[in-house]
């Protein structure tokens, strides 16, 4: 949710700027704007709308020369999004610019004390009200930028990531963090500031990763300083190399990052089992489960907290720990576990999985497993991300940088690195014989290839979603493991093309959604061979008895549902624990091509946020 881009050095920052906002556009978000100093003004331009809509009022309106400046994209909270509302907000004087991203809670009580002093707002935003405090502190105090910006977050409620900007001090930008992601790119004698580390990718493989409660100032040919909000201690910078590169954030010649990003899962599945899975000497090699085996195998059980799509991987675990590994799994919204005053002891093992790393909800609910013992392990595909730096211990996905907002191979990867830790857990505690373990191990190194025979019936999938692109509802249904990817494949419609959807247990289906299956109901039914096949057919026949539209997701040669269902999509066999990773790509497919085919805009579907960093 939303997007800090931010420049300060020697090369012109408008177009540093405006490709960062284009880059951060998956985040989500509903108006953008620039403020850019050249030297002896500062211009401020804002734009409801994108990016695009950004930069051609930026042509008429202000000039494009500077080498400082700040950029952002909003997804509004506080007030409606507009060109008033955008983001950057200047201070009542205009000599304050900042750009904010999270939430500031006790806003209302300090809106009003400050216009009590005479502050007047233009804005319904949070944030205004922050920079005028910022600016009444300053000048009430006589303090400089810095330290005025670390007595205003003393006083404040909330989450923030920000970046602030004073003409009268034009050689820095000071930055702060808590609860929302910020990057610090380290150039030659130019820092580059940003909400991750993609709109600075080209420009420098050096980046430093914000804490929470730290700020910094950063100053043209100076070393970054960073301090505690709190104590006002200084910290020693951390600098990171980053691992990806630009080739990995650009389309390459698909027409959507989705698109792009499903046809990534084979090579994504293998680099994340890469240097884990050690098929010929029978091992599983994970570092974070490996030091930390014995917090796993005496855990009372293992609680796997998650949002979305996350949460969808969170179920199909469950599914392999207790089947496999025979280790009680409890799978909670990591929005609602951290309200419910949950029972956690010292002898729970929390798994925290998230993509971005940086979910608002699931880092909340970290924090609460940890005050009350639980050993935390995070599975997250962002490097240096908050989740990875907040947990006991963990493993990442390798899953590449994911821009589309509807999550594909970050799912399928979550779910291959959650079967590796059950395998391995499995094995060290004696639930699963040799010639099993050997054979999980086989099947699981020959899922790429697997996944990529499943995508080569896009073009048949296409031909469905062309059939029914029109449908007003469809109902998902699976049973074990692929249950929760009835779920996932109901989520993805939803959230691209805005068709109602809702997945549920095949078995369900007779409590209830049965009332609404009709001739004009597609009914997409996942039945692979492997698991409660005849059960399932027999809910198809339930469907087929009341005129309903199937379509069957089904092991590849099966005849049987393909003479009772409307259309089928054949995946390859595979064992019941891993048809998730392959019954779940016909879905993704299947929801892009008719998201397309009503003209949807699939890489940023409205009112979403890649990662969303507010409650």
């Amino acid at each position: 949710m939303c997007g800090i881009v931010g420049y300060i050095g020697h090369r012109e920052a408008f177009p540093i700027i405006i490709e960062g906002l284009k880059r951060l556009e998956y985040r989500g978000y509903d108006s953008a704007g620039i403020a850019l100093y050249d030297g002896k003004d500062l211009k401020v331009c804002k734009a409801k709308g994108k990016v695009a809509d950004l930069e051609a009022r930026v042509d008429s309106e202000i000039t494009k020369n500077g080498t400082i400046g700040i950029g952002h994209t909003r997804w509004a909270t506080h007030g409606v999004p507009n060109d008033v509302n955008a983001h950057p907000h200047s201070s009542n004087s205009g000599d304050l610019v900042i750009i904010h991203n999270g939430i500031i809670e006790n806003y209302v009580s300090l809106k009003k004390e400050l216009s009590k002093r005479g502050y007047i707002f233009k804005s319904d935003t949070d944030t205004e009200v922050l920079i005028n405090l910022i600016e009444d502190i300053k000048l009430k105090e006589n303090l400089k930028l810095g330290k005025a910006v670390q007595v205003a977050l003393n006083q404040v409620v909330g989450a923030y990531a920000i970046a602030v900007f004073d003409k009268k001090k034009p050689d820095e930008i000071v930055i702060a963090k808590l609860g929302s992601p910020l990057a610090v790119g380290v150039g030659d004698n130019e820092f580059f500031i940003a909400s991750d580390a993609s709109p600075f990718i080209e420009y420098t493989k050096n980046a430093i990763y914000l804490e929470d409660e730290e700020m910094a100032i950063v100053r043209i040919n100076k070393p970054i300083k960073i301090r505690k909000i709190k104590d006002d201690s200084l910290v020693d910078p951390y600098i990171q190399e980053l691992q990806m590169n630009l080739e990995q954030i650009e389309k390459g010649g698909y027409d959507h990052f989705m698109l792009k990003e499903i046809y990534e899962q084979p090579d994504a599945i293998r680099d994340t089992y890469r240097g884990r899975l050690l098929v010929k000497e029978g091992i599983i090699r994970m570092a974070g489960i490996d030091d930390n085996i014995e917090k796993f195998i005496n855990a009372d059980r293992i609680i796997i907290v998650a949002c979305g799509t996350s949460w969808h991987a969170g179920l199909v675990a469950e599914y392999i720990f207790e089947d496999i590994a025979r280790i009680p799994v409890e799978v909670e919204y990591a929005s609602e576990f951290r309200y419910r005053n949950p029972v956690i002891t010292k002898k729970d093992v929390v798994i925290a999985i998230s993509q971005s790393g940086e979910t608002a909800d699931t880092l909340a609910a970290i924090k609460l497993a940890k005050a009350n013992g639980a050993f935390v392990f995070g599975v997250c595909n962002v490097v240096g991300s908050t989740i990875a730096r907040e947990t006991h211990a963990g493993a990442y996905t390798h899953a590449g940088p994911e821009i589309g907002v509807a999550s594909t191979k970050a799912f399928t990867t979550q779910i291959t690195l959650l079967t590796l830790i059950a395998l391995k857990l499995a094995k060290v505690k004696g639930e699963i014989s040799n010639s099993d373990y050997r054979y999980h191990l086989q099947e699981l190194e020959l899922i790429p290839e697997k996944v990529a025979k499943a995508l080569k019936s896009e073009d048949h999938i296409k031909m469905i979603a062309e059939k029914y692109k029109n449908a007003k509802n469809f109902l998902y249904l699976g049973r074990g493991y692929n249950f929760p990817v009835a779920l996932e494949g109901a989520l993805k419609l939803k959230e691209i093309s805005y068709i109602h959807a809702e997945g549920y247990p095949a078995a369900e289906m007779k409590h209830g959604p049965i009332a609404l299956i009709d001739e004009n109901m597609p009914v997409v039914v996942i039945a692979t061979k492997k698991g409660h096949y005849e059960k399932v057919v027999s809910n198809i026949e339930e469907i087929k008895a009341r005129q309903g539209k199937i379509i069957g997701i089904v092991t590849e040669g099966d005849e049987n549902v393909k003479s009772l269902a409307d259309y089928v999509i054949e995946v390859p066999e595979s064992l019941e624990s891993l048809s998730p990773l392959l019954t779940t790509i016909p879905l993704q497919l299947l929801s892009y091509h008719i998201a397309v085919m009503l003209n949807r805009n699939v890489d940023q579907p409205r009112n979403l946020a890649k990662s969303v960093t507010v409650e």
